[in-house]
């Protein structure tokens, strides 16, 4: 019989807060994304999602090793790392740009996705669904606890995942074009969407939230090696969770336009489920739309108020008054934009242009750290992760590149 001790071991092989990666990950922006990506190719580029995920992976997994060693949140360890150099302030300007001012810009998109996903099925307006989920979203930011917090935006993940994993199931996909679809190539006019699938995976502000939410997750665990390993665990569960939703969305968008030669636009994506669902099929999509809205609009403000504080040297906690004070701004900021139907384009396309810079520096410095044996010990980077970690940098670099040419040319 074991002991309870070993039964507690056990319980942390389970979801923990890389969750919170795809929570913030399959948001509206995803799903749009994802459903135009398999109305407009079919099943072609499911080769970028498969690198997108395993791309979010290494680099999550280097994010959260370092918090669970330093017990740091990401933010705060590159402040100390890089104190008194000019890269740490360009770094910390970066940070607080790209993750503060973006993450409240995008904000606004997140809430909006949530408010028409049941505006569609019910007959009240967007504005008032907006501040519904905006007061929701705020109100859940001011649980007592993290664990709390955790909870709720699992149970809203796992709903949203079963949603879309089980109706594209029922959809019947042609699983040969599936798996070929994993094979690379680039059809004629696809490059745009393979650079928004792959951006709309790897975004830098999940870094900060994971490395912060592990660090609390595991703030009690003295067995260093059992947290590293259930970390890893956790991190590719979730983020092949995440990818696996993800695919769902490119499959059922592939069955429903692709395959029949039905052009897709944004006002249409409710109804991918009909095929099969019939008219049930709006109320399922709407019901997952809400759900990756509604956890998006909560994650964002997390990793917003948990990257400034930790970057700014304030407290980094749930409990924390800055951190609240930052993560209700941007769930105001969202608010209000969602509501008035207002579009705060030069805040996005400036959040866009900070966090296209952001990404590869911030995996560059990641990488860099996760080899600094004085920091890390036992810890640091093996050559597998070192590798794995340049090609990203290598891959990070010419996507923001092309991305800050597209918003400056």
């Amino acid at each position: 019989m074991n002991n309870p001790q070993e039964q507690q071991k056990r319980r942390k092989w389970v979801f923990g807060p890389g969750l919170l990666v795809a929570a913030a990950f399959v948001g509206p922006g995803t799903i749009a994304t994802a459903s135009a990506a398999g109305a407009g190719y079919g099943y072609a580029l499911l080769w970028a999602l498969l690198f997108s995920v395993l791309a979010t992976m290494a680099l999550q997994e280097m994010s959260v090793r370092q918090a669970i060693i330093t017990g740091k949140g990401l933010a705060t360890t590159l402040r100390e790392a890089l104190a008194g150099q000019w890269l740490g302030r360009g770094a910390i300007i970066l940070v607080v740009a790209a993750i503060g001012l973006g993450n409240a810009a995008y904000e606004s998109g997140n809430i909006a996705g949530a408010a028409l996903a049941l505006e569609s099925v019910s007959d009240i307006g967007t504005p008032v669904w907006a501040l519904f989920i905006g007061g929701s979203s705020a109100a859940l930011l001011f649980l007592p606890a993290y664990r709390q917090l955790e909870r709720v935006l699992i149970a809203l993940v796992l709903m949203m995942s079963v949603i879309f994993v089980a109706s594209a199931v029922l959809l019947r996909p042609d699983w040969s074009a599936l798996f070929q679809g994993f094979t690379p190539g680039l059809p004629e006019g696809s490059l745009t969407t393979v650079i928004a699938l792959i951006g709309t995976t790897v975004v830098p502000y999940n870094l900060f939230l994971q490395a912060n939410a592990a660090r609390e997750h595991w703030a009690e665990e003295p067995d260093r090696e059992l947290a590293l390993s259930s970390a890893r665990v956790d991190t590719v569960l979730s983020v092949s969770l995440g990818g696996l939703v993800t695919l769902a969305i490119v499959s059922a968008a592939a069955m429903t336009f692709f395959a029949q030669g039905l052009a897709f636009a944004p006002d249409k994506i409710t109804t991918q489920l009909e095929p099969v669902l019939g008219s049930a099929g709006r109320y399922v999509f709407a019901a997952g739309l809400c759900a990756a809205g509604l956890t998006s609009a909560i994650t964002a403000p997390l990793a917003a108020a948990y990257a400034v504080c930790g970057a700014l040297g304030l407290t980094d906690t749930l409990r924390g008054g800055a951190f609240r004070a930052i993560a209700l701004i941007v769930v105001f900021t969202g608010t209000f934009f969602a509501a008035t139907g207002a579009r705060p384009l030069s805040l996005i396309v400036f959040a866009q242009a900070a966090n296209g810079l952001l990404l590869p520096v911030i995996a560059v410095i990641l990488v860099w750290l996760m080899n600094d044996r004085a920091l890390l010990g036992y810890a640091t980077n093996g050559w597998r992760s070192n590798l794995l970690g340049v090609i990203v940098i290598g891959v990070t670099l010419g996507l923001s590149a092309n991305k800050l040419m597209s918003l400056f040319s």
